[in-house]
């Protein structure tokens, strides 16, 4: 395989019985950039990253992680691997150093080597004065940058990291995505997943946005921004229920999709200039007060509105 691929993903297929999870995907992941896949839950990221961790055998399709094949080679596919779980795993009746311990064990290591590199990765994860805390006693946030550190252990060549965030304070989430980015100088290919916009905005070198088990686009975020043309994007809260506006909307002239969640409205539209007098007088007419407008440039989320009808927060 070639050599700049640190992934390669080749037509994936998963299903279970008669759902499909994952439904012939492919992509490519290169050596030493941030890749993220993002979509909604339920889009079958986590199926994708469980086949490309082993853990998960496909139903049809392979791929190669750093030129081994899912199929054939799973033990050489999880040597070069550190996978971040959705679910934090940790032992919360040890300390933190404690956990680095035994799981550096799993991994093979002994002696000296494993107390050092112990000492190395408590430092990159920013838990070097807290090592001797029971992990019971940690925030969130703490636990998953321990998580983190377990999969770093073995000093791998691909980490692959599911929605690391999901559930924890601001703060903790700066820090992990400050994590990824410095893993990511130091020359590590992260595969990242992630339901949230802005991290996949931030973080990658290229994005693939997923829904409904396919990958429905691929690119830089510029490339996929530029799916949606010179669209305008107008989010607006209005006092009532959205049904009451939102056909009114949909039938007027300049607007191209609609989305509506909790009285938050999302239109993608042709110039918000001229469509904006429009989106106030049907709203007039159909009895519904406009309480906030806010016109913003495109982004992922309005290219996932776009190749959906839906928001990506739906």
């Amino acid at each position: 395989m070639n050599n700049d691929k640190a992934i390669q993903v080749q037509d994936l297929h998963k299903n279970f019985g008669d759902v499909y999870a994952v439904r012939g995907i492919s992509f490519e992941v290169q050596a030493g950039e941030i890749f993220s896949l993002l979509g909604p839950n339920g889009a079958g990221k986590t199926t994708t990253i469980s086949m490309l961790s082993c853990l998960l055998e496909p139903t049809q399709g392979d791929a190669f992680v750093m030129g081994h094949s899912i199929r054939r080679e799973p033990m050489a596919v999880k040597s070069v691997i550190g996978v971040v779980p959705q679910e934090v795993a940790l032992y919360p009746d040890l300390s933190a150093r404690e956990n680095l311990l035994f799981w550096g064990k799993m991994y093979g290591l002994r002696g000296a080597a494993l107390r050092q590199r112990v000492d190395e990765v408590l430092e990159v994860i920013g838990l070097t004065e807290r090592q001797k805390g029971r992990v019971s006693k940690f925030s969130g946030g703490m636990r998953r940058r321990l998580n983190i550190g377990i999969a770093l252990l073995h000093k791998p060549q691909v980490i692959i990291m599911d929605e690391p965030t999901v559930g924890i304070d601001p703060q903790s989430r700066r820090n992990i995505l400050d994590n990824v980015k410095e893993l990511n100088r130091q020359g590590m290919t992260v595969l990242y997943t992630t339901h949230y916009m802005e991290e996949a905005q931030e973080l990658s070198d290229h994005i693939a946005i997923m829904d409904q088990g396919k990958i429905i686009a691929y690119g830089t975020h510029d490339e996929l921004v530029k799916i949606v043309g010179e669209l305008d994007r107008i989010d607006l809260t209005i006092s009532t229920e959205s049904a009451r506006v939102i056909e009114r909307w949909r039938a007027t002239e300049g607007v191209h999709e609609v989305s509506a969640e909790d009285g938050n409205l999302t239109l993608l539209v042709d110039d918000s200039n001229l469509v904006l007098p429009r989106l106030f007088e049907a709203a007039t007419d159909a009895g519904v007060r406009i309480t906030s407008v806010e016109i913003q440039e495109p982004n992922l989320e309005a290219v996932f509105l776009h190749l959906t009808g839906r928001a990506l927060r739906d």
